[in-house]
């Protein structure tokens, strides 16, 4: 399918920092899927109370800025609209559901992980990091909000209701998981800079926005302390992540090579 011609896009973040990645994976899954499709987009700081469905990101598309929210309805809208390609229309029914599984493992179940070490176990570190565009005071309330918001997501979710030492050893256990699987498609790229992609095809599936989202998120969140650490400790997590990185966002600031 041929791309259209693009129509404006504003990307609203949450977060006033620019030129780097932010402390949202969803955030930065809807970046790296504009990145890999070669858009052209400017990003602004916006906010959960002005996007359309609660939440951050989303964008204003086209000239009358329309709002749309949500990575996957917006990633599907663009992909109707002919703005983007769809990465995966060339995939058999097992890659398909190969890649929407990855995808599930991330978005489904380390996200929830993830929200429990940030808001949960370093709680102030979060607040002031990712509300750090308002007020101190108002800080303090609307972190308050977020904190019983995500944590009765976490309980009603289910995890929540585990230990602290629990949802450690599950979070080491899917970066384990994406570790393995990244190193067997690593070992057929001979290109040391060359990214490798989590099908293992010569090009980027969905699965590759949200897994470089997940492991940039992990390397620049310093409200998860257990995650960079357990991110640093699986090289290849880290290499694909700076391929990605080198070939896509040459503009943004990289993570720090130690924390």
């Amino acid at each position: 399918m041929a791309v259209k011609s693009q129509a404006p896009i504003t990307l609203y973040r949450g977060f006033a920092t620019t030129n780097t990645h932010v402390w949202s994976p969803f955030v930065n899954k809807l970046e790296t899927r504009f990145r890999l499709a070669g858009i052209t987009y400017r990003v602004d700081v916006g906010g959960p109370r002005q996007g359309p469905r609660g939440k951050i990101p989303y964008i204003a598309y086209g000239e009358g800025g329309e709002l749309i929210g949500d990575t996957a309805l917006i990633t599907r809208r663009l992909v109707s609209d002919g703005i983007v390609t769809d990465l995966n229309a060339q995939l058999s029914p097992a890659e398909k559901a190969i890649d929407l599984s990855v995808r599930s493992l991330c978005e489904d179940k380390m996200s929830f992980l993830m929200a429990r070490e940030r808001w949960v176990d370093n709680y102030y570190l979060m607040r002031d990091g990712a509300l750090a565009a308002l007020p101190w005071l108002v800080r303090c309330v609307v972190g308050n909000l977020v904190y019983r918001k995500v944590t009765g997501a976490l309980y009603g979710q289910g995890t929540g209701r585990y230990t602290d030492e629990e949802v450690r050893e599950m979070r080491r256990g899917v970066w384990e998981a994406l570790s393995d699987l990244l190193a067997e498609r690593r070992k057929v790229v001979r290109d040391r800079e060359a990214p490798f992609w989590v099908l293992g095809r010569e090009e980027p599936t969905e699965a590759d926005a949200t897994v470089y989202a997940l492991v940039a998120t992990g390397l620049v969140c310093t409200a998860a302390p257990d995650t960079q650490k357990i991110v640093r400790e699986f090289p290849v997590l880290v290499d694909y992540a700076r391929r990605i990185h080198g070939k896509y966002f040459g503009d943004y600031d990289i993570w720090e090579e130690q924390v």
